[in-house]
């Protein structure tokens, strides 16, 4: 098998810092050592730069099947991986959904021939799919995902006795989207009356307000507590529900977790005036104490993973009065380096970043070695140069929408290799036409 050593590299892993060599052997990391030398291998010397295992995002919508105007799996795994991110976890609001242990396996096939990142998928749970998830197996795929308010795709569950019987039938981690529906219904009635369709954005997070997402997220947690499920809340949006989170125990007793994604943690209300509906999300962004909270929380640990909610719309559709402007936007290409920003502004330890990225999202879901840089482990790895600036605009892009919420901001750091599975899958700009990517697995 192929080899390659990585030399003079800081290795990140584990709480430490240390400088190290690697050396990959097929889809491995044989050894992590100083000074290793083998005639055998192809030397790649990263002089100094920090090497982080390949970011594990658990929940992102790559639109394929039947979105793919906004994206697919090719194009978005593609930049997911210039982003740094080795790992992704799909969901299940396509077209059609994934809401069948059929339509399940057809997108592991889609994307064993078309991803570029090791991929799995969230199975989708309805008011009416219930026998069909007792079928699936709880190492077939990441999880469940349930949508307790609604948002692209009209997934929405909202009969309580079929939520019950979900929490009570699976052994899997059920994520949720928790926003209180009728909560919801009566602020767009409230806005829609006083301005039709073109609501100003302004009042997204009024509309999805903390209430809604207080409201259910609570009484997810209540049931979580009362079934014993496994519950794993995504995109944690308020300061209010940091509260529902424990840190008092290590992540590996917790029965419940929680997700912050990029976007709460780096914009706040005052940005609707500049970027309008590109920042419409479910949920909504809202204030700038909501975001400190949710960076204490996550400091903390009553969050656990960072993850980016990656969703893209074309610029045609995101430019439209409220009601008709999609919610949702891409990110997998810049979340890691956003967050790096914010290693460099002192808002958080690179340590801590690779925590909640890579090392949690594997621990969470159980994933066979995978979020750790180990011997043993596969090697998933990203080299990272934390003084090398660039300007994000249209021209490097890789989004198949071709729009970024953060075009015309600078990041410091760069990424400048990103390896999946051993393979040199991205080098400076320049993508591998070989694939390498693996469907994940699961040890539960």
């Amino acid at each position: 098998m192929d080899k390659i050593l990585i030399k003079n590299a800081v290795v990140v892993n584990e709480g430490t810092q240390f400088k190290a060599d690697i050396l990959l052997q097929g889809n491995i990391i044989l050894k992590i050592d100083k000074d290793i030398s083998d005639t055998t291998a192809k030397v790649i010397d990263v002089e100094g730069n920090y090497v982080l295992p390949g970011v594990i995002d658990d929940q992102v919508h790559f639109r394929e099947p039947g979105l793919t105007h906004k994206g697919n799996i090719e194009t978005e795994s593609r930049a997911a991986i210039a982003g740094g991110i080795t790992s992704f976890m799909e969901q299940p609001n396509t077209i059609p959904q994934t809401t069948t242990i059929k339509k399940l396996e057809e997108k592991f096939n889609m994307a064993s021939k078309t991803s570029y990142a090791n991929y799995s998928f969230l199975f989708g749970g309805t008011n009416d799919n219930l026998e069909e998830l007792k079928k699936l197996d709880r190492n077939a795929c990441s999880g469940v995902k349930l949508f307790l308010g609604s948002s692209t795709g009209n997934m929405l569950v909202d009969n309580e006795e079929v939520i019950e019987k979900i929490f009570k039938n699976t052994e899997m981690v059920i994520s949720a989207h928790c926003e209180d529906e009728s909560t919801i219904r009566e602020n767009i009635a409230k806005y829609k009356g006083l301005y039709g369709d073109d609501i100003p954005i302004k009042y997204h997070p009024i509309i999805r307000s903390a209430e809604a997402c207080y409201l259910s997220s609570s009484k997810a947690i209540a049931l979580a507590k009362k079934t014993g499920a496994r519950l794993h809340v995504f995109h944690v949006s308020t300061g209010i529900e940091t509260a529902l989170f424990r840190n008092d125990i290590p992540l590996e007793k917790k029965k419940i977790t929680a997700e912050v994604c990029l976007h709460h943690l780096w914009f706040s209300d005052v940005d609707y005036e500049s970027k309008g509906t590109l920042i419409k999300w479910n949920p909504a962004v809202k204030t700038a104490n909501d975001r400190e909270l949710l960076w204490k929380a996550l400091l903390d640990d009553r969050i656990d993973v960072v993850a980016t909610d990656h969703a893209p719309h074309t610029l045609e559709e995101k430019d439209n009065v409220y009601t008709k402007a999609p919610s949702g936007g891409p990110l997998v290409q810049h979340a890691l380096p956003a967050m790096l920003e914010k290693c460099k502004e002192g808002k958080i330890p690179l340590e801590k970043v690779v925590e909640k990225m890579c090392h949690n999202p594997a621990k969470l879901f159980q994933i066979t070695k995978r979020g750790f840089i180990r011997e043993g482990y596969f090697a998933d790895l990203v080299v990272v140069n934390r003084d090398d600036p660039w300007k994000v605009d249209k021209k490097n892009i890789f989004y198949k929408c071709g729009w970024s919420p953060f075009e015309g901001a600078t990041f410091n750091s760069k990424i400048s290799h990103t390896f999946v599975n051993g393979h040199l899958a991205y080098e400076n700009g320049i993508f591998s036409e070989q694939r390498n990517a693996q469907r994940l697995t699961f040890d539960r």
